[in-house]
């Protein structure tokens, strides 16, 4: 059986699906999809995407797991407490699909000067970097000598 605590931080309050859904996430070694999660999933009772969407949902609403846009996966964040009011930046590599999570108050303030100047609403800020990993970066220099 799955185990949601086994991943680090404990969470109350989350519903037999989110518990499910957050240590799917959790146990992946890079961004899961949706329909990757409902597979695994589906000996545990979960039978259609919009059980695997409502939890995911409330799970970036909670700031539990992060939604990387550009491939419509899902990460745990690293540390839910870490980025309270902050924006999340995600590189992504592009050999291994390794993610890793910054959290930057000074890129916050440069956004906001610039929508204010620019007289935009921000609704909502996704910042991902394509990256090569230090892993990947040493394999490709070793396959080109």
């Amino acid at each position: 059986m799955l185990d949601p605590l086994s991943a680090g931080q404990t969470f109350s309050g989350l519903t037999k699906n989110q518990a499910l859904v957050l240590e799917t996430i959790a146990k992946a070694r890079k961004p899961i999809g949706a329909y990757e999660i409902l597979r695994k999933l589906k000996p545990y009772g979960i039978k259609s995407p919009v059980q695997i969407y409502r939890a995911v949902n409330s799970l970036i609403q909670c700031g539990i797991v992060h939604k990387v846009e550009s491939i419509n996966a899902f990460v745990r964040c690293t540390d839910v407490h870490l980025h309270r009011g902050q924006t999340t930046i995600l590189a992504i590599c592009d050999g291994c699909g390794t993610v890793v999570e910054h959290h930057d108050g000074t890129v916050d303030r440069l956004l906001e000067a610039w929508a204010r100047q620019e007289a935009l609403q921000v609704e909502a800020v996704a910042i991902e970097l394509k990256v090569r990993c230090a892993s990947c970066s040493a394999s490709s220099s070793a396959d080109e000598h």
